[in-house]
Parts: structure tokens; C-alpha cells; sequence
């Protein structure tokens, strides 16, 4: 099984065999969402957390017209 090297504990992460750039893995150790960014060797970094991924998803509201006249 491949490995690369977290970039925030410096443990070594194991890694499915048929990874492509830009899949998600993640480190036993500290928990860490890494990014493949590189595949020969494997590279990984840290994944940039956007709002969707803190909180769990979009808020996805769409577009609603409140009538105020209601109130």
C-alpha cells in the first residue's frame, strides 16, 4: 500500500493504491483532511476547509420573496 508523509504530524499515511490527484485522504494520527497533489511520489497537504465542508453542507435556502404585507 502506498504512503506519504502527513504535512501537519509528519506521520506516515497510507493510501489506497489507485488515489488520483486531488482525492481526499485523510491521517490516522492527527485526524488531518489531506489533498493528493502529487502521485509520483504521493504528495499530500492539507485540505482547505470552505464553509460547506465546517458546517456540513450548503445552506442551499434558494431564493424565497417574503411578502411583508403578511405581517
Amino acid at each position: 500500500m502506498p504512503t506519504s508523509i502527513c504535512p501537519e504530524c509528519s506521520e506516515e499515511v497510507y493510501v489506497d493504491a489507485e488515489i488520483e490527484q486531488g482525492d481526499v485522504a485523510s491521517c490516522d494520527e492527527c485526524g488531518s483532511r489531506l489533498v493528493v497533489v502529487g502521485l509520483d511520489p504521493i504528495e499530500l497537504d492539507k485540505k482547505e476547509e470552505s464553509e460547506d465542508d465546517a458546517y456540513g453542507g450548503s445552506d442551499d435556502f434558494g431564493s424565497y420573496d417574503f411578502d411583508d404585507d403578511r405581517y
